[in-house]
């Protein structure tokens, strides 16, 4: 089978450093260590997308992907506005909600809160709110009955449970002056979503308890939208903006930009710390291509004498390090890609061999590591770790290149 000429030298130097004890651990070591780097980048990615999935989760179980809001006095006529709104590609769910920002009380205990009313009886075609419950449910919202659900972390904060009354102060502006609203509530129920933001300052109450309060006299402040596909907001928003332009918009990616923001610097400087890892181990071939065009000049003078260029010559060299390059980082991606497709088999198996919990459940709400591994990022590791090991290639290729014959041949 026909090779470059280069190819074909650079393996049988490959070949002929297997036998040579210093030579091939440097260059063991130096394919061990891209391998290892490459699988531990990838093993890290995935987990850590698989916590940005459990995140995306969690918050769109609780919140609806885009809520749409009349400024002013509120929806007049929130059905009409609600089969409009259903019209539209992608949706699936509508539901009517008020938003208050004020203080919860019990006792000497104060924290500050969001409450929602909804309309228990609409709230499931916008929201998977109640597969978080952990005592009572929606359907104990009842109209005008004063009843309030908490946020786990928020009903310790106060002291309360199910069955005590917690009150609710409302800051309301009344012909240009501040004027509070205090009213009582009975504690009808406890969720718990797993975010810190719902589970220490939501709260729920039904939809006319939370308009009175709001001062809409029964209205509804605007409607929380479910989409098909959550990524499809952006389509909602220009179709929003162009049929109903008086409406005010948001959605998910706008209030909780500040998670997944975090979460992308978080992945972008471990991926910055492990290809560190992985640099370290690919200079590693640094070493061992040096020691061996020391120990080859006389090899490179004779194919200098016989015509070989010197650009050729160079080739010769970074053929065996990108050889070890790419060896490494299909090791690797073999080894990542396993580990990270069996993390949740894996980590269960550590824990009772070695009995310690990685994630205890009374620390965290996610006691399992998940993981999701995704074809662009192995490619972009992959890609990567090997343009680091050709990259080590060039300094020993360009010393190769430079060696003279007459100098490599003068005691000959």
């Amino acid at each position: 089978m026909f090779r470059p000429l280069e190819c074909f030298i650079g393996l049988r130097y490959l070949q002929a450093r297997a036998r040579r004890g210093f030579v091939s651990f440097i260059s063991l070591a130096s394919l061990l260590g891209i391998g290892l780097g490459v699988a531990a980048l990838i093993v890290i990615l995935s987990v850590m997308n698989g916590f940005e999935a459990e995140l995306r989760t969690r918050l769109l179980s609780m919140t609806a992907h885009a809520s749409l809001s009349q400024p002013g006095a509120g929806f007049e006529d929130w059905q009409s506005a609600r089969a409009q709104v259903l019209e539209q590609p992608g949706v699936v769910g509508v539901s009517p909600f008020v938003a208050l920002e004020g203080m919860l009380g019990s006792g000497a205990n104060l924290s500050p809160a969001i409450v929602r009313g909804i309309l228990p009886s609409e709230e499931a075609t916008a929201s998977q709110f109640e597969r978080f419950f952990s005592i009572g449910s929606l359907a104990d919202l009842e109209a005008n009955a004063r009843r309030i659900v908490l946020g786990r972390i928020l009903a310790l904060n106060l002291g309360v449970g199910v069955g005590d009354r917690v009150n609710l102060l409302v800051p309301q502006f009344e012909n240009g002056r501040l004027t509070p609203r205090l009213s009582s509530f009975l504690v009808s129920g406890l969720f718990e979503a797993g975010i810190q933001d719902h589970d220490a300052s939501l709260a729920l109450v039904h939809l006319s308890d939370a308009s009175q309060l709001k001062g809409l006299q029964g209205r509804v402040q605007g409607l929380a939208v479910r989409m098909h596909d959550p990524l499809q907001v952006g389509q909602l928003q220009a179709a929003i903006e162009e049929t109903q332009p008086s409406l005010e918009y948001s959605d998910w990616t706008l209030e909780n930009s500040n998670y997944f923001r975090a979460i992308r610097i978080e992945k972008t400087m471990m991926t910055f710390l492990m290809l560190l890892i992985v640099a370290v181990a690919a200079f590693n071939i640094v070493a061992s291509l040096m020691m061996v065009v020391t120990d080859k000049q006389k090899d490179i003078a004779i194919l200098r004498t016989y015509g070989l260029e010197s650009a050729r010559v160079a080739r010769v060299f970074m053929v065996q390090g990108s050889l070890l390059g790419l060896v490494g980082t299909l090791i690797g991606v073999v080894l990542g890609v396993v580990l990270a497709i069996n993390v949740e088999t894996i980590v269960p198996w550590l824990e009772l061999t070695f009995n310690f919990q990685i994630m205890p459940g009374d620390v965290y709400y996610v006691t399992e590591i998940p993981s999701e591994v995704r074809l662009v990022d192995v490619i972009v590791i992959s890609v990567l770790a090997f343009l680091l090991a050709v990259i080590a290639t060039i300094y020993p290729s360009r010393r190769a290149a430079a060696v003279a014959p007459a100098e490599a041949l003068r005691y000959e």
